[in-house]
């Protein structure tokens, strides 16, 4: 139940990924169909009955096997994905690629904290330029104070990304290769800025 779902808009054009365990929700209540590897769509009712293949990823219930859909279409949101990159504690980490921007360490996310370059109480502010991924003994060190008045330097200078936040599973590979035609797409066919 940990795994991804791609999420498609019914464009087919890929806008989210979202947790198994949601895609299932979706499905049940109607609000999405199954596409699978032949673009062929399946509502709930019929993607419980396709029969479990040996090497397919499956969910248990007390009565049966249920095939795990790896890609699902929106039923009623034909809406272009967004175009402007949230700024969210995931995508900060993934700009920083997990790695202290003081002392160059990466580290699991686990390990990471968020950083104002310009703390808060001096003016700073929550904005793409001034929030940088941390370590833990770094952002001790450097406190209430800039980065300058502490003998720490920045290894990048924080700014805005400029990459579609779909962007993310095209540089890092699809995780499945049922992904691989929609990210493909989506990569050759986001307007660049």
């Amino acid at each position: 139940m940990n795994s991804s779902v791609l999420v498609l808009n019914r464009l087919y054009q890929a806008v989210h990924v979202t947790s198994l365990r949601h895609a299932f929700c979706l499905l049940y209540k109607g609000q999405v169909r199954v596409v699978d590897p032949d673009y062929r769509t399946y509502d709930f009712e019929n993607w419980r009955d396709i029969p479990v293949q040996p090497n397919d990823d499956y969910i248990s219930t007390p009565y049966l096997r249920i095939k795990v859909p790896r890609v699902v279409l929106l039923v009623d949101f034909d809406k272009l994905p967004r175009h402007q990159i949230r700024f969210t504690r995931r995508n900060i980490f993934f700009r920083d690629r997990n790695r202290c921007q003081y002392c160059g360490k990466k580290l699991p996310t686990r390990e990471l904290n968020l950083d104002h370059v310009v703390p808060l109480s001096r003016g700073g502010k929550s904005i793409w330029e001034n929030v940088v991924c941390c370590c833990v003994d770094c952002n001790s060190h450097k406190g209430n104070r800039l980065p300058h008045e502490t003998g720490m330097k920045l290894i990048r200078p924080p700014v805005k990304p400029r990459w579609h936040p779909l962007m993310r599973f095209t540089l890092t590979g699809s995780r499945y290769e049922s992904w691989k035609n929609y990210l493909d797409f989506a990569y050759w066919n986001i307007e660049l800025e």
